[in-house]
């Protein structure tokens, strides 16, 4: 009997193990798990026009699309609870569901402020019921305080401001975004200062503190910040508590080779969960781009769905951000030997700049540049030197 493929996670990149098993010619049974009650979603959206007030949901497709178009079943509402890799079956809600090929797409959750209790007023912004909260709290007027300056914290603070609120961002590092841009990441903090916004780097947060609801952040230097509104932006932890006893080796996320696959036959893993060994750089990565969700789980679907069909995937990480009146987009990854501003300058706000690792390009951001930003992570893709990159960039002035 033929058991078919279990997708775990309706996410993008669970709907794209759908409709990649379906494009590669499989045929046989699809079972799509989803903690949420949603069908799947856009999440970059939901930082940014959504929060400005955009009404329409960002979903993918309709439960109706999937269930009649793609010949899913779809079980919605319950999140995976276990896995046992030798019955090779899911549990759900005390139910077990069978598979010959499975998918894990569970993506990562917000992680959450220690100490900061049941009080209201105090959100993050991970899901679609999220973004409605914190869009419901902002049309009220408060005064925000943002910690955290990574995407999503410095995406929520730029539509405060877009709405005329005072807003406040307190961030751990010496800047924003050290870890995705290393060096340039001052390059962010004036963008949030030009904007009105109080930017508090190398800030520690002692207490979130109110009466059932929030009303002042303590910081560990003694500085108190009223505010009405905290959004937490901390990042994220990849969601594989369900994981546990399964035999599944993880490891900051589902540790799986080249292909996608996972350490037991049968077992992919796709988007944020999965940490894989990308060819490219030589070395095992966990993105949280959708991109790279959206490649991974087209490439997992097929591998889970039809033996043999598994293929090692590579990928030049790509992620962009939209602050204020600026769009950030970065390909590659930040850690470099140089940093060199190629093209533009860092006062018009309008520039590209190189990274390099040894003597390869190894990556580049651009800062109001859009169309320079694919021709760099095709470079960086074809493991481009240095030089001939530096020689590329100077017949784009």
């Amino acid at each position: 009997m033929t058991r078919g493929l279990v997708v775990v996670g309706a996410s993008l990149a669970g709907l794209r193990a759908v409709e990649g098993a379906r494009r590669a010619g499989f045929d046989g049974p699809i079972t799509l798990i989803g903690g949420e009650p949603h069908p799947p979603y856009d999440r970059p959206p939901l930082s940014k026009s959504f929060l400005d007030g955009e009404v329409d949901v960002p979903y993918y497709r309709t439960g109706e699309f999937l269930t009649g178009e793609l010949g899913v079943r779809l079980l919605l509402g319950t999140p995976a609870s276990g896995l046992d890799t030798d019955a090779r079956s899911v549990i759900v809600g005390g139910a077990e569901i069978p598979y010959d090929g499975l998918v894990i797409a569970t993506g990562a959750t917000a992680r959450r402020l220690p100490g900061a209790g049941e009080l209201s007023g105090v959100h993050t912004l991970r899901t679609l019921d999220d973004a409605r909260a914190v869009r419901e709290a902002l049309e009220a007027g408060p005064r925000t305080v943002v910690i955290g300056a990574g995407f999503i914290g410095s995406e929520v603070a730029s539509a405060a401001r877009k709405r005329g609120l005072d807003v406040t961002i307190v961030e751990a590092a010496p800047t924003p975004l050290t870890r995705a841009l290393g060096a340039l990441g001052g390059v962010c903090s004036n963008l949030h200062r030009v904007h009105g916004t109080d930017l508090r780097c190398g800030a520690a947060v002692e207490a979130l503190e109110g009466n059932g609801r929030v009303d002042r952040v303590r910081l560990a230097d003694g500085t108190v910040l009223d505010a009405d509104l905290v959004v937490v932006g901390i990042g994220a932890e990849p969601e594989t508590g369900w994981l546990d006893g399964s035999g599944l080796v993880v490891d900051n996320g589902v540790v799986c080779d080249e292909s996608l696959a996972a350490s037991v036959p049968g077992v992919y893993a796709a988007g944020d969960v999965a940490r894989w060994f990308n060819p490219l750089f030589g070395r095992h990565m966990r993105l949280e781009h959708w991109s790279s969700a959206a490649e991974q789980g087209a490439a997992a679907g097929a591998a889970a769905a039809l033996p043999g069909a598994a293929k090692p995937y590579e990928t030049v990480p790509y992620f962009w951000s939209d602050w204020y009146d600026t769009r950030l987009q970065f390909v590659g990854v930040p850690e470099a030997d140089e940093v060199e501003i190629a093209l533009g300058d860092v006062e018009s706000n309008r520039f590209v700049a190189l990274y390099r690792a040894g003597d390869r390009l190894a990556g580049a951001l651009t800062v109001n540049r859009p169309r320079e930003t694919m021709k760099f992570r095709a470079l960086i893709a074809r493991r481009t030197g240095w030089r001939e990159a530096l020689a590329f960039t100077a017949t784009r002035r």
